[in-house]
């Protein structure tokens, strides 16, 4: 192993000791970035100097580094891709891309990566795109620091701003994907890192990703997409840290959970969605630290959901706390703290004496009948969710948390 792993270091060596820079501008000797990548050695630099190149097409297909000076502009004219990847060992580096061509039968982008290992894309700008940054069957790499600002209209044509298909172990970091139609895209995809990104005023959802296991989502900012987040059919993803925020609509969520199993969400904050998660068909999952504030439905549970623990949540000025239209099964609601509940503590122990039922019988007839939500806030709603908490007889009534906290958790 060691004689491979030093012969690997002399290969490399070998290449970089040979390696040149090849400089692009308006009267060098290179004024096409395409001509300089062609005439370009395996692990050369290309170094673009600050103007506009109007191109597109641009094949990369050997080791190389694009590097932009001061951000020169890359003009596709709305003529198709502008930069395709099949190498691995390819950095791509501040560049601004423009005019990225539609097509309603190929899904043009202003990067596309394809079959490739090692890849990095960094301090790129993108505007006025179609798909933004596409990776396809394609592992090992990073998409760190990019700008994406789309200017979707119609979900019909238009794309994603970072999308992965059929790729692992890539870790898509410090990002803000803006006006497109969902801001990040997963679908096959394994074992991917997704942190610290921005994803905002999206057409449809902020992040959306299928058929994706294993993978990590960490303090990233979800907000005023069209319809939220959206996690399907998926297996062991851990969600951590994040703000899911400003998701309003009739079908929007801050978080959309459908047949996903042995998961982890934690430490999110859920603040003014309609509703902050909306869960079917999803087992063994911990809701461990979250906080739900001010949002229309703090948590909608489906059917076909078990196994589940809700415990240490906070459950702030939430027009309804839960709905929940199945049997309790095995889920668990524990030592949540819930701004409504109106309990007492005799031993001072920090545990509400008296448990908390949170599902609302008024939530439960807004869900069979939705024009009812205009006697929200009124006498009528009071006096029903009474009469429902002396003696239910509509509400799940063994849903209850035994043990409610008196104190917010911090």
């Amino acid at each position: 192993m060691g004689r491979f792993f030093l012969f690997g270091i002399l290969f490399l060596s070998i290449f970089s000791l040979k390696a040149k820079t090849l400089v692009v501008c308006s009267d060098c000797e290179y004024s096409s970035i395409r001509d300089a990548v062609s005439k370009s050695s395996k692990f050369d630099t290309v170094l673009i100097r600050k103007g506009t190149y109007k191109e597109f097409n641009i094949l990369v297909d050997k080791p190389l580094t694009l590097l932009g000076e001061n951000y020169p502009v890359i003009d596709g004219e709305d003529r198709g891709e502008i930069i395709r990847i099949v190498s691995d060992n390819v950095t791509i580096d501040g560049l601004y891309i423009i005019n990225v061509g539609t097509s309603y039968t190929t899904d043009y982008a202003a990067i596309r990566v394809v079959k490739s290992e090692n890849f990095l894309i960094q301090n790129v700008v993108l505007e006025k795109l179609f798909f933004g940054i596409y990776l396809e069957k394609s592992n090992n790499g990073k998409v760190y620091n990019n700008k994406i600002n789309g200017d979707a209209v119609d979900e019909y044509n238009s794309g994603n701003g970072i999308q992965l298909w059929y790729c692992h172990n890539v870790q898509v970091d410090q990002n803000i994907v803006r006006g497109v139609r969902d801001g990040i895209y997963l679908e096959f995809s394994d074992n991917i890192m997704i942190n610290n990104n921005v994803s905002k005023n999206n057409l449809r959802y902020g992040l959306h990703f299928m058929f994706s296991n294993d993978d990590v989502y960490t303090n990233n900012n979800f907000e005023n997409n069209g319809a939220g987040v959206a996690v399907m059919f998926s297996k062991k993803i851990t969600m951590r840290n994040n703000t899911f925020s400003k998701n309003w609509g009739t079908a929007s969520f801050g978080l959309l959970l459908k047949e996903i199993n042995d998961a982890e969400i934690t430490g999110n904050i859920f603040t003014n969605n309609t509703i902050g998660i909306n869960v079917e068909g999803s087992n063994r999952i911990n809701y461990y630290n979250n906080e739900f504030i001010s949002n229309g439905w703090a948590l909608k549970v489906k059917g076909a959901c078990y196994t589940n623990s809700f415990v240490n949540n906070n459950f702030l000025h939430n027009s309804f706390d839960i709905s929940y239209n199945s049997k309790i099964n095995d889920n668990v609601f524990k030592e949540n703290y819930w701004s409504d509940y109106s309990g007492y503590d005799l031993n001072k122990d920090g545990i509400g004496d008296v448990p908390y039922r949170p599902v609302k019988l008024f939530s439960y007839i807004v869900n069979r009948t939705p024009e009812t939500i205009i006697l929200l806030r009124s006498l009528f709603m009071d006096i029903i969710d009474f009469s429902e908490k002396v003696s239910p007889i509509f509400t799940p009534d063994k849903l209850m948390d035994n043990s409610p906290l008196m104190k917010r958790i911090k």
